[in-house]
């Protein structure tokens, strides 16, 4: 079970991380809606944030080195849309 619930929670926090890369990919092509978007960008880099600290609770030394990727790309996506700001 414990297994299980490791591989779940860092499936979690690659799923979150992807799908903000996913909204940051489509902020930076289509601004028309500009506010509406950065708002669901930056509740979807927190959901995934806290899916990362989740299954770092949980994880395997070779699933950390992943979460700290994705935490380092979350980074980057928050630096980037500090700059346009």
């Amino acid at each position: 079970m414990y297994h299980k619930d490791k591989q779940q929670a860092f499936q979690a926090a690659e799923k979150g991380t992807m799908e903000a890369k996913e909204w940051y990919d489509h902020l930076v092509r289509d601004q028309a809606d500009y506010g509406s978007q950065l708002k669901h960008l930056k509740q979807e880099v927190n959901e995934a944030f806290e899916q990362i600290n989740n299954a770092m609770e949980v994880a395997s030394e070779a699933q950390r080195i992943r979460l700290e990727q994705f935490r380092h790309d979350l980074q980057g996506i928050v630096n980037e849309v500090n700059e346009i700001q």
